[in-house]
């Protein structure tokens, strides 16, 4: 099989500087030629003037049909089939795909797209998920819009823009709600666009071979001053999982709670089997792979990150439990 395309979801709330920062990298001499899927409203998006004006090789593909979150599922498989069938026959040119949600965009129909489609899946490879959250006025968009709380639970990584306009009080309190509600991005401040190719691609975020690492320090403080929807709770065991269990009781989970599961990930250890097992899952979607041997002396310890909406977490943890061998 060819190498896969890799494909980029960049995301954030309205002004939160993701067209700013997609300016840079079209703009960067980094020798890469991408394609850019850009979603605004209405009949003409003006961010399109702006890039077409800042770097008229690459191409630009507009969907100007509504909110991306919504309508747009179908046009993106569209899409990125004419894409496809255009780079293969010669007449056009380029290695990755950055699709730039519209500000009022929940990324989780978007990232599901390359689950959806068998083409698309084996064509492109869903590389990371980055989100730009505006340092001044995320503490209030948070509080008000669900939309906003769902890109920070979809990120592989937060860019944290704006960052010159506030205290270091105040970023260390909104980096604190970010990490409660998203433990497994990494948060990096961005400044007028200007972060580093290497933060924004080639991620491999959503790749089920990359060993999944978690701090659960991160989840230590009790001290919520934000009752948000979207949070995240972390599971971790030494006991080996029957893996026809846990399967059993996910599949169950999904089933009840699949829609307001945004991302899971976790590296397991499975009785009887002497790799790691990687999985991940989208809402109702869910996948697993075998990673690499476990070290003959190497602790064999379970990892397991869940972000959702408001998810019973005590069902979650008791059931795991019962899953595991005793």
């Amino acid at each position: 099989m060819s190498v896969q395309v890799p494909v980029t979801i960049l995301t954030g709330f309205l002004g939160a500087g993701k067209t700013t920062l997609l300016n840079r990298i079209l703009t960067e001499q980094h020798g890469l030629k991408i394609a850019v899927i850009e979603n605004e409203f209405g009949e003409e998006g003006i961010d399109n003037e702006i890039l077409l004006r800042e770097e008229g090789r690459e191409q630009i593909v507009e969907m100007n049909n509504g909110c991306i979150c919504c309508t747009v599922r179908g046009d993106l498989i569209r899409i990125l089939g004419d894409l496809k069938r255009k780079r293969d026959a010669g007449k056009l040119a380029f290695d990755r795909v950055i699709i730039e949600t519209t500000g009022l965009a929940d990324p989780g129909p978007v990232a599901q797209t390359f689950f959806m489609d068998d083409t698309i899946a084996e064509y492109y490879l869903l590389d990371a998920v980055v989100t730009v959250v505006d340092a001044k006025h995320a503490q209030t968009q948070l509080d008000e819009h669900h939309e906003a709380q769902e890109q920070v639970g979809f990120a592989d990584r937060i860019l944290l823009s704006k960052v010159d306009l506030v205290g270091d009080d105040e970023q260390i309190r909104l980096k604190d709600r970010l990490k409660r509600m998203n433990p497994r991005a990494p948060i990096k401040p961005v400044h007028f666009g200007n972060a580093p190719i290497a933060e924004v691609l080639d991620i491999r975020g959503f790749n089920l071979n990359a060993i999944l690492e978690i701090d659960p320090n991160f989840l230590d403080d009790d001290d919520h001053s934000h009752d948000d929807d979207v949070k995240s709770f972390i599971y971790k065991t030494d006991k080996p999982f029957d893996s026809m269990k846990l399967e059993e009781f996910l599949g169950a989970m999904i089933q009840v709670y699949g829609k307001d599961m945004l991302r899971y990930k976790g590296v397991l250890n499975v009785s009887g089997q002497n790799r790691r097992v990687v999985f991940q899952g989208v809402h109702m979607m869910m996948g697993g792979d075998l990673a690499k041997p476990w070290g003959e002396n190497e602790a064999r310890t379970s990892k397991m990150v869940f972000i959702g909406r408001n998810l019973p977490q005590d069902v979650f943890i008791k059931g795991l439990e019962l899953c595991t061998v005793t």
